[in-house]
């Protein structure tokens, strides 16, 4: 039957309306019993929905028909279910083995993009593309007045008297901006302004003279600050662009750039491949690090039509000195710019401050953001976004994509202590994931998107065990889909270790690799649940961005430099710690919401605890949804101190009145709900803890000792309520009792490694649970109407006097790319301590015949520590593996009274073979820097 054009892009964005939406589609509206066995089927059996994709690294686009459906292969065989195809430079340092390249969109490439998509179908792989080529993107193609802008700011010091300074010198001050040499640099203004300010005055216009060659400058009595302002175009370059794809970045500022530069992509793919929505699921656009792009040609009429005057006698006073090495993620040198200004002048200044970047949040949001997402539209394609950076709303831009995307890190760091009051150490997660997965549930969206696992160091220590933790925590966060960071296209005849551009070593090369699929399985099953239920959050937190962005500009949000407050991003993990769930609002959502029975409700979101940290400015509308918020009995809790003050400049003396008039009036009429409570002086959870012990606040599940490294996250439907609750230290273990909101319902252990499901043991009650949490362990709780089903096996007592199995070992050493060879070990060590082994990456095998007595009192095997990934056989039987975690086994009535033969298979990470290849630049690149890892079977090995 053959369909008109309007019928079949219908079709397709229905299609697609479906994807985002699967589980919908596979609950139906039954019921009961009946919905959760239909989550537990897809619990056993994840949809592709769920699976993990990866990051597709064409490297250098030195790509040939027969090596990508052989990656599709290997792809598909370990469980993964998608590719985000991402052209990107060849790595430096790699040997291209005589392999050409082509060029993005050139017939070549449009020819091998066809293929793969087709190949990816037959295989039920489905397929995602990157905007152009690396990040931000752009092309030599690009015209003038289509590339990026810098308005960036210098200072001089002069003194009475006359100067002359060349504009060669000036230019020269700011070439180190310039990373990208066919890019223009031009004077732009020039402003002289007395060192002292007590209330502010625009200065001396010295704009006429910026086309002097030789600039003459009269300095009155006294000391002065010359402020020049250099326009850079086209100054900074695609980072990684691929051939076709390299050169200046676009001017993300312009609508009309923006739309050519999407329908040149569009228009080649359209005709050499076909209609875009047949092929790709989502188009996607990397996080925008616009090295401090902050300009367009029409700004300043901009500015003064939305905020109705002039930017131009503010516009040096607002811009910060430009720091060079900075301008990666949008650099800024924060501080003073070498004027002293009275509170009155500093104050005037942040406010157009303010005005300025609310201004570019516009301008960016309109001209790139929505115009991307109209263009997908248009395409029959998802809009995939990481929608984070400087000129990104941080919770507003996330709300427009079809599926938002944020970003989990693999770190050294990571499994380590919770430092306090920073969102690093210890963290996998980045501050904006807490953004995105709000942004997304405000919207309804159940899939939230994550480039999971990103990976710029430990390329060839990432262990299983690292890659769980991380994981973990992004799914503590909110996020329900990961896109694995990454995948390099790598021919087989590439010597070791194949081509890298970044991320772990995700193919057959990783010695851990038949291991891998273990670790999909269990996310996809993760992902499964958590894509079909509701997560909850009783707790809304809004940010006193306004101040910020006033004070210290936009930040990226990623890798902020300031936090505002310095506490702000671990809010919500004190809350999740203490058994609660938390979003993030903004005042925009805050006053769109209706209010009822002590809850503000936003679409299917509702909460009855509203907190704001030392939010100063708020827009007077705001305080009239407050007192609606108070006035239905829900928690106001202002931290630290209440709103005084309205941001920008416009009429600013009478709103900033309102604010202060009625908060004012809030506080005293409603003193039992809203709260000014006491700013964290000491460890965050403790601080929220007494919070919501003192206030009564909200939790889903109590536990009897809350500690830092063990968290949860409450998900929900109408017959079933989901608790994930991961400790992802690596080495702390805990035990706790957890006492949880639930009633009249059966606690379950789902477990995602293996599919099947368990009843709880109790603690006297239902909803009462002793739970304990080995390193690096997980579980899924899930409380549900049936009552019938096999009981969790309790572990059984440690003996108090374990038997040790000491002596000499035969070890087998299979190390890559060297022949195997025996070893006699008389003790068991760590490989990285022994020089000769300390370069060791592979497999070993080790074996033990030991004599037991009493086997009754005897039912696990302890390997103690392990560096590497465990499976044991004993007396021919196999115990199974351990990839994380206590390398702890269940006996299961294998061992037998007298002689015993223990057999332990390491499997390691080649962190510290990598390391040991001077000659080879690729692995030195990752590894010249790096500690050994400790590898191999180090115990002590014992039977409890």
């Amino acid at each position: 039957m053959d369909l008109s054009r309007r019928a079949f892009v219908k079709i397709s964005s229905l299609a697609s309306f479906v994807y985002a939406f699967p589980f919908e589609r596979l609950l139906g509206s039954e019921k009961g019993t009946r919905q959760v066995t239909d989550l537990y089927s897809i619990f056993q059996n994840p949809p592709d929905a769920a699976r993990p994709f990866v990051r597709w690294w064409w490297n250098g686009l030195r790509i040939e028909h027969s090596e990508l459906l052989r990656e599709l292969d290997m792809l598909k065989e370990k469980g993964i279910s998608g590719v985000e195809i991402n052209s990107i430079a060849f790595p430096k340092g790699n040997d291209a083995m005589g392999y050409k390249h082509i060029d993005w969109l050139s017939d070549e490439w449009l020819h091998l993009l066809k293929t793969t998509t087709e190949g990816a179908k037959k295989r039920g792989i489905t397929c995602d593309i990157i905007v152009g080529s690396g990040w931000p993107f752009g092309g030599e193609f690009l015209q003038k007045d289509e590339q990026i802008q810098l308005l960036a700011l210098g200072v001089k010091e002069l003194e009475s008297g006359q100067h002359q300074i060349k504009k060669l010198d000036l230019l020269a001050d700011m070439e180190a901006l310039r990373t990208y040499k066919s890019g223009s640099i031009e004077l732009f203004g020039l402003r002289l302004v007395p060192e002292k300010l007590n209330t502010f005055h625009p200065g001396i216009d010295l704009n006429g003279k910026i086309n002097e060659e030789v600039i003459t400058i009269d300095v009155p009595q006294g000391k002065y600050i010359l402020y020049y302002m250099v326009k850079l175009i086209g100054y900074t370059a695609v980072t990684h662009g691929a051939p076709g794809a390299a050169g200046p970045v676009l001017n993300h500022y312009s609508k009309a750039a923006v739309q050519k530069y999407l329908n040149r992509m569009s228009d080649a793919i359209t005709a050499k491949v076909g209609y875009m929505g047949d092929y790709f699921r989502s188009v996607f656009i990397d996080s925008l690090e616009l090295r401090g792009s902050n300009w367009c040609d029409d700004i300043q009429q901009q500015f003064k039509q939305r905020r109705g005057y002039s930017l131009e006698p503010y516009l040096p006073f607002i811009l910060f000195k430009i720091n060079p090495k900075s301008t990666y993620n949008g650099g800024q040198l924060l501080g003073e710019n070498s004027i002293g200004l009275s509170q009155e002048v500093q104050d005037e200044i942040e406010r157009v401050r303010y005005d300025f970047e609310i201004t570019r949040l516009e301008l960016f949001h309109e001209r790139f953001l929505e115009t991307f997402v109209d263009w997908c539209r248009q395409n029959g394609v998802k809009s995939r976004v990481q929608a984070y950076g400087r000129e990104y709303y941080p919770l507003k831009s996330a709300m427009i994509p079809d599926i938002p995307e944020c970003e989990t890190w693999l770190r050294p760091d990571v499994g380590t202590d919770f430092e306090e009051r920073t969102f690093k150490t210890g963290r996998a997660y980045r501050p904006i994931n807490k953004f995105v997965s709000s942004a997304a549930r405000l919207t309804g969206k159940k899939i939230i998107s994550c480039e999971e696992i990103t990976n710029t160091t430990m390329v060839f220590n990432a262990s299983l065990e690292r890659i769980k933790i991380s994981g973990d925590q992004s799914n503590l966060s909110g996020v329900t889909h990961s896109i694995l960071h990454g995948f390099n296209y790598s021919p087989e005849d590439v010597p070791f270790p194949g081509w890298v551009r970044y991320g772990t070593l995700f193919n057959e090369r990783n010695i851990w690799w038949p291991y891998l699929r273990t670790w999909i399985d269990y996310k996809a099953r993760l992902s499964a649940v958590f894509q079909a239920a509701e997560p909850q959050a009783d707790v809304a937190v809004i940010f006193p961005m306004a101040d910020m962005w006033s004070k210290v500009g936009l930040q990226y949000q990623q890798y902020p430099q300031i936090v505002y407050p310095q506490y702000a991003n671990n809010i919500w993990e004190a809350v999740h710690q203490n058994g609660g769930g938390c979003d993030y609002i903004n005042e925009d959502i805050l006053k769109q919401s209706k209010f009822s029975e002590g809850k503000l409700h936003y679409g299917s979101r509702s909460y009855s605890v509203l907190m704001m940290p030392e939010v100063e400015s708020i827009d007077p509308d705001t305080v009239e949804a407050l007192r609606q918020f108070a006035l239905s009995g829900g928690k106001l809790l202002f931290v630290g101190k209440a709103p005084t003050r309205s941001p920008g400049m416009l009429n600013h003396v009478a709103k900033d009145g309102q604010v202060h008039v009625a908060i004012d009036a809030l506080c005293k009429a409603y003193p039992e709900n809203v709260i000014i409570c006491s700013q964290p002086d000491g460890k965050m959870i403790d601080w929220y803890a007494k919070l919501q012990a003192t206030l009564k606040l909200p939790t889903y599940v109590a536990f009897d000792k809350p500690v830092a490294h063990v968290s949860q996250v409450h998900y929900k439907m109408p017959q079933a309520d989901v608790f994930f609750i991961s400790n992802y230290h690596l080495e702390k273990s805990h035990q706790f009792t957890a006492t949880f909101n639930i009633n009249a319902r059966t606690a379950w252990l789902w477990n995602p490694e293996t599919g099947k499901r368990y009843r709880y043991p109790t603690a006297g009650a239902n909803n009462k649970l002793v739970i304990s949490l080995d390193p690096a362990e997980s579980v899924l709780i899930v409380f549900a109407d049936e009552t019938d089903g096999e009981l969790y096996p309790v572990k059984k007592a440690a003996n108090s006097s374990p038997q040790f199995i000491v002596g000499s070992w035969q070890v087998t050493l299979e190390k890559v790319y060297e022949k195997t060879r025996k070893i006699i070990m008389d003790q068991l060590i760590d490989f990285k301590d022994n020089e000769e082994l300390q370069s060791f990456g592979g497999i070993m095998y080790y074996e033990k015949r030991f004599n037991a007595i009493n086997t009754a009192n005897y039912h696990y095997l302890d390997l103690g520590k392990v560096g590497g990934i465990s499976e044991v056989t004993l007396n021919g039987k196999s115990l199974g593996f351990k990839w994380y975690g206590k390398h702890f086994y269940d006996l299961a009535d294998m061992l037998k009274s007298g002689e015993n033969v223990l057999q332990v298979k390491v499997c390691t990470v080649l962190g510290n073979y990598a390391k040991s290849l001077k000659d080879n630049p690729v692995t030195q690149q990752w590894t010249n820097n790096q500690p050994l890892y400790s590898v191999g079977l180090i115990g002590p090995v014992k039977i409890v």
